[in-house]
């Protein structure tokens, strides 16, 4: 008998502390490491902002200095000379690009037109007056049907691509004859940088690769840790002294050094283990005033670290995978939730908050997002997944005015010679 009762009390007080967070058992879970305050939690749910900040307060910008600046090592475009009023001039028309999900494409602009690609990977160069002048295709049959994606880079009288079939070459740019073809073993996630007589680009692999600009021969490759998901975001890289900054998928920033390939230093931002099961996980472009290098993510991350070093000068909470712009001693960037921020550089105080998707009804705005923007002279032009711009004052933070492009995916905006450009798929808008 006395077993039997000792049977049933050890299974009763079994039953009463079954193995859950919710268990009394656990009642000092929140005691360990979890909420450690020196342990990072990755992937936290993102913290919106709800609400608006210093509205009254205004900024003069009468004495920024504005560029014309399509290419730059850091990524360090600022504010840029367009004064427009968004007037259309101007459609460079090309095949739709079949399979699709975002247009983060940039064509070659120059003096005298554009130069950009359609469905096939037939690269074609433009007039000033959307005439085309030459167009040239480096493709087989097998590969047409893959929907080439280039990027391209202008050095000079030539221009290098690079695609996501893991095909580079160069060609002339007066007639678009071939110079060199070659193959590397992983397509390209990555725009294209140069230095002297080098340049580089980012795989699928997470592999930094250094090519000779004369003949596409690899000089030297760089391999981070590779990740299990396939990235639907391009990896950014700068230049910066005489290293070259790239991101990855699992969210590292490394430096090598440019001429020999070795690591200077490597910052992990995320969880690796964590970041393999999570496949919507994206990073801005990076970009650097000289000094500091600057970017954010979709989990609620934005960064300031030291060009040098790698060591992380501040993190602050904004949630957005926009390229950030800088303006002398301010930081403006979109959140993903349509917030516009401006952010003390050197400490990384949020100074002003406005909320540029405030016209919009709530069930419209969950289901939109921002695309990518540019700063003029005085306003900043805002590209959506809706295929609208928003046109805000930097000084007050106003929306002045709010322009359909197109009734499905645009790019983000880019301005060159007063002119501001917008792709759509089947054309290139340009307003003046």
């Amino acid at each position: 008998m006395n077993k039997f009762i000792f049977s049933l009390i050890v299974l009763i007080f079994l039953n009463n502390c079954s193995f859950n967070q919710n268990s009394k058992i656990w009642k000092n879970k929140d005691n360990g490491i979890e909420t450690s305050k020196n342990t990072k939690k990755f992937f936290d749910e993102k913290e919106k902002v709800v609400s608006e900040h210093n509205q009254g307060l205004k900024f003069n910008l009468n004495q920024i200095k504005n560029n014309n600046k399509i290419l730059d090592n850091k990524n360090n475009f600022g504010s840029q000379n367009y004064k427009g009023q968004l007037n259309k001039i101007g459609n460079y028309k090309f095949s739709k690009i079949g399979d699709i999900n975002k247009l983060d494409l940039k064509p070659i602009f120059l003096e005298e037109g554009i130069i950009f690609f359609d469905k096939k990977g037939t690269i074609i160069k433009y007039d000033k007056n959307q005439k085309v002048i030459w167009k040239k295709n480096y493709y087989s049959k097998s590969e047409k049907k893959l929907l080439p994606k280039l990027n391209f880079l202008l050095d000079e009288g030539n221009i290098i691509i690079t695609d996501n079939l893991a095909k580079l070459y160069s060609i002339k740019l007066s007639n678009g004859e071939l110079n060199w073809s070659k193959y590397n073993s992983y397509s390209f996630n990555s725009r294209i940088k140069k230095n002297k007589d080098k340049f580089f680009s980012v795989d699928y692999k997470n592999i930094l690769r250094c090519y000779e600009i004369k003949d596409g021969s690899e000089c030297w490759n760089f391999a981070t840790e590779d990740s299990f998901t396939v990235s639907n975001a391009k990896y950014s890289l700068i230049i910066l002294n005489n290293s070259i900054i790239f991101s990855n998928s699992l969210g590292d920033i490394t430096a090598v050094d440019i001429d020999t390939g070795l690591i200077v230093w490597q910052l992990p931002t995320q969880n690796s283990a964590i970041i393999n099961e999570a496949y919507n996980f994206k990073v801005s472009k990076i970009v650097s005033d000289g000094d500091s290098v600057f970017f954010s993510n979709n989990k609620n991350e934005f960064y300031s670290i030291d060009g040098i070093t790698g060591n992380v000068n501040w993190i602050n909470k904004i949630n957005s995978i926009l390229t950030p712009i800088l303006i002398e001693n301010l930081i403006f960037t979109v959140s993903n939730e349509g917030y516009l921020f401006v952010i003390e550089k050197k400490n990384g105080n949020i100074i002003r908050v406005t909320d540029l998707f405030k016209n919009y009804k709530t069930k419209k705005r969950e289901n939109i997002y921002p695309i990518g923007f540019v700063i003029g002279n005085k306003n900043l032009y805002l590209t959506n997944s809706d295929g609208k711009m928003i046109v805000v004052g930097i000084e007050d933070g106003k929306i002045i005015k709010i322009e359909k492009v197109s009734g499905g995916l645009v790019s983000e905006p880019f301005i060159f010679n007063n002119n501001l450009y917008v792709i759509r798929n089947g054309s290139i808008l340009q307003y003046n």
